[in-house]
This record gives structure tokens, sequence and C-alpha cells, in this order.
């Protein structure tokens, strides 16, 4: 059934100040524009939390809704209309009156590494025992620990460009930093790209939802769900609605060392299938739980029904018990704190 037509002809989007994120709000609005040529869309930016405060290492501040929550009290109120976010940012709970609506074809997803101008190292192998690796995620700092314990690793905080420049420096520490894909390919940065990580390449597995761009919508406004859903792409919806899922499911927010890759693939018996790998490893390296499940995915339900599988497949692998030191050490350095 279709939805209504629109009763107004201008729809405000908000979205953060970034140079990235008003990139990413151009290809929506840019694509809206298109299907929906009698329509205006304009551009409502501001900085956020997480703008803000570039210091505080992400895994030390109390709130997930660092980038999310300013703008969805703008939303809520009535100011703008819809938001566009990097999807990987959006904690997995909403407001109650908000939702994600569908969403428009991924970019690349993986993670890559990026070495500092005039070292000639090409891959994660090559990096010499000792060298600072620059990334503020628990969850490629965990992934680094398994896998590479002989790199250090240091936070660093900023939008691509303040990390380009900090890596770059003269007295930089760092030899190298680890970075979404999908960044530096809108902004047209993919020459600073050295390897892409992948469970082949590296063994890096990337954020929920990475490469996504997460449009959020009032629950109720069917209009702007009809819209979207012109734009959209059934295949990232599904993935990453499963990805999300499976996230919230174990409870990690945006802070839990959780890594996914899915793909869809020709199976057998000749349907289309999800396979999603996943894995959640301690933050010193030293304990793993990793599954990697197909499944037939044809709806937002079987979607997340399909994350909660491999939610539970990976909490018998023991990414519970991972997942409840962590938490329980959290609390403790919260109390000690305050």
């Amino acid at each position: 059934m279709a939805a209504p037509a629109p009763s107004k002809t201008t729809f405000t989007i908000g979205t953060r100040k970034s140079k990235l994120a008003l990139e990413q709000t151009e290809l929506v609005r840019a694509a809206l524009k298109k299907t929906h040529p009698n329509y205006d869309f304009q551009i409502f930016s501001k900085e956020t939390a997480g703008d803000l405060n570039t210091t505080i290492a992400l895994k030390d501040f109390t709130s997930k809704n660092l980038w999310t929550e300013e703008l969805e009290e703008l939303m809520i109120g009535g100011q703008v209309d819809f938001i566009v976010h990097s999807l990987k940012d959006v904690p997995t709970l909403l407001p109650d009156t908000c939702t994600l609506g569908p969403m428009m074809p991924r970019e690349d997803n993986r993670d890559v590494l990026v070495v500092k101008q005039g070292l000639s190292f090409k891959s994660l192998e090559e990096i010499p025992a000792g060298s600072v690796v620059g990334t503020s995620s628990i969850r490629r700092t965990a992934q680094l620990a398994r896998k590479y314990p002989h790199l250090k690793v240091q936070d660093i905080r900023g939008n691509i460009g303040t990390r380009l420049s900090k890596l770059d420096a003269e007295d930089s520490p760092y030899a190298c930093i680890i970075i979404a894909a999908a960044g530096l390919l809108r902004l047209d940065l993919g020459d600073r790209i050295t390897q892409y990580l992948d469970s082949k390449n590296g063994g890096m597995l990337y954020a929920v939802g990475q490469g996504a761009l997460g449009i959020e919508i009032r629950k109720d406004d069917t209009v702007l769900h009809e819209m979207l859903r012109q734009i959209g792409h059934q295949e990232t919806t599904y993935a990453c609605l499963a990805e999300r899922n499976l996230l919230r499911t174990l409870e990690g927010g945006c802070s839990a060392p959780l890594g996914v890759e899915s793909e869809w693939v020709q199976s057998s018996d000749g349907l289309k299938k999800l396979r999603m790998r996943s894995v959640v490893v301690s933050v010193d390296g030293k304990q793993c739980a990793e599954v990697e499940l197909d499944g037939v995915v044809d709806s937002p339900e079987s979607a997340e029904a399909f994350g909660v599988t491999l939610a539970n497949a990976l909490v018998a692998d023991g990414a519970g018990a991972i997942l409840e030191e962590i938490q329980r050490k959290k609390i403790a350095k919260d109390n000690v704190s305050s």
C-alpha cells in the first residue's frame, strides 16, 4: 500500500558538521532529489558531544549516544524531519518514537591500514614489533592484541583529516592507523589506503553497520519510510539489521569488541543466503569466541532472527564470559572514578 503524498514540499535533514557527515548526507539528499524532484531537501548540521570532545578515549565515555542523541532530540521536537548517520555510530536501542528507514547501498565495509607517509610497509604483517598503531576502537584493539601482540596500540581521535594529520606529523608516535575504508573512499582519499583488512587479509573483522548509512526517521512517518524505500537496497538493509540485532542481543553496545563480516552467497540448493562471520575478543586478545553461519534472510524479521541465532552461537562459544568480564572491569573502574 503506497504511503500518502507528502503534505509538505520541503524536508530538513539533520546531520553532524564533519566533512564526512555532510558528504554522506549529500548522497542521501541527491538520491531523494532524483526520485522526488518536486520536493526540496535542505541540510541542517550541528556538532555533537562526540565531535566536541576528541580527547577522551571512546571506551571511557559513559554514554553510547555521542553522535546521535542531540540530533534525535531535534527530530523528535520537529526541527528536522530525518537524520543521516554513519550506521556504525548508531546505538542498537533507539528512542521509542524513532526507527531506521530502508538503507541505501553500502560502501566498502572493511577496515583499512593507513601507513604514515614516508614509511614503506605494505601490510600489518610487515609493521615492526614495538610500532604504534593508532585506533580508538576497542574492537580493533582487541583483534590487534589477538593477531599482532607485538604491536602497541594508542588512542587516536578526531575526524578523518585530523587523524591523518596526527599520523603524518613529524613527531607522530604512530607508524600507522586503522580506519574504516568507507570514510576514506567517500572523501576521495582512497590513495591513502595501504591494505584492505578482512578475515583473509590481516584477520580483522569490521564494526556492525560499517560502510552503511543509517537514516533515522520518526516511527510514525509513513511518508518518509516510503520515500526511503524507493532509494533503499534490500541486501544492505537485511545484512545490517542482522548485524545490529546480533550486537543488540549480546547487549555489548558500541564499545563491545565485536567484529562482523557479512556477504551474500549462492548455496548448493540454489538459495541466496547471508553468510555472517563474527568474533568477540577479550581486550587483551587472549580469549576469543568465533562463529560463521549461513542463513536464509528474506525479510526484516528473518534478518533480526538470524542476528539472534549468531549471538546465541557466539555465547555458546564463550562470548558471554568475555563480555561479562569486560562489563565487570568497567563497573569497577566507574566505581573507583566516582
